[in-house]
């Protein structure tokens, strides 16, 4: 655990601070280069994750770091000099334009840029530089910020109101629009499994437009559900591995490239066993690796249910 430094009498978000400062300012942490999360801060120097958060808003609204989606946060490309112990707005001015839009927003940014385990509702506030509990005056609950951030993330991109005749193409289309999404957000793929389903408003209208475009095709209630439910368990299935591999990288400093060199004698090991024959044959075959190409599965994985359902939507 880091011991607190800095001016004496400074509370400890400050110290953490000019302890970042300090090394942005000597060349130890370059531009483009990641922060400590507001976990790691947390745990070095054995304060609250909203501490810690504080001390990254902070640092942000000196314009010497920045959030980036699915990276985290890191030196800010062009810095800006910044007094050395520059305090936040008033709490007061900052309140009095809070609404449950900055909320959820912000929530959102700290999901995108740290994943959702990186969010709690003193996290928020202190990136909103307001009193702790001023967030509950427009939400309950971390677990009704999340339901708000869903419905948000969910009703950013909508398909069109001159939807495409062929039940195929609106399908394809709203795929699609869910997949980017979650790409965009992939946060959300955490939030509900398929027998505890996520009941928002906007993800409702993406499954509006599912459903819409395979009735009138003479299935039965349960058949038409279930295909909608099959199809819909193919995108978030897959957009589930993008947090996951998201946190890994978080956790282990590694790229997924990296984690698959450091994997290579175990690899070796199973190939050199004998015992899986197919895989050792396929695996062989690769000339420069295999590549996991989420996206490129996706497109797969659509076209692929498609081909196998169209005699059934067709007949």
């Amino acid at each position: 655990m880091t011991k607190a430094t800095g001016a004496a009498g400074d509370p400890p978000y400050l110290r953490i601070v000019a302890a970042i400062r300090q090394r942005i300012a000597n060349g130890e942490l370059a531009p483009g280069e990641r922060v400590p999360s507001t976990r790691q801060l947390a745990a070095q120097w054995g304060v609250a994750l909203a501490t810690a958060t504080k001390a990254l808003t902070t640092l942000r609204l000196e314009g010497l770091v920045e959030a980036r989606p699915r990276i985290g946060t890191v030196v800010a490309e062009t810095t800006r000099a910044a007094p050395a112990r520059r305090r936040p707005s008033s709490a007061p001015d900052a309140e009095q334009e809070l609404s449950l839009d900055r909320i959820v927003r912000t929530a959102i940014e700290i999901a995108d840029a740290e994943g959702l385990q990186a969010l709690s509702m003193r996290g928020v506030a202190a990136r909103l530089g307001v009193a702790a509990m001023s967030t509950y005056r427009y939400v309950p609950s971390k677990e009704d910020l999340v339901l708000h951030m869903a419905d948000a993330a969910f009703g950013e991109e909508s398909c069109p109101a001159d939807a495409p005749g062929d039940w195929r193409a609106r399908i394809e289309l709203g795929g699609r629009t869910l997949w980017g999404l979650y790409r965009k957000h992939p946060w959300l793929a955490q939030l509900g499994s398929l027998t505890r389903p996520l009941l928002v408003p906007n993800l409702m209208v993406h499954g509006e437009w599912m459903l819409a475009a395979l009735d009138g095709h003479g299935l039965d209630p349960t058949t038409l559900f279930d295909i909608h439910v099959l199809l819909y368990s193919h995108v978030q299935g897959l957009a589930a591995h993008l947090e996951l591999e998201a946190h890994a990288e978080a956790a282990t400093g590694q790229s997924e490239e990296q984690w698959m060199d450091s994997r290579a004698p175990a690899l070796r090991e199973l190939v050199e066993s004998g015992r899986f024959p197919t895989f050792t044959r396929v695996v062989g075959s690769f000339e420069d690796g295999y590549d996991l190409r989420l996206d490129a599965l996706f497109e797969f994985g659509l076209k692929a249910l498609l081909d196998g359902l169209a005699p059934l939507v067709d007949g």
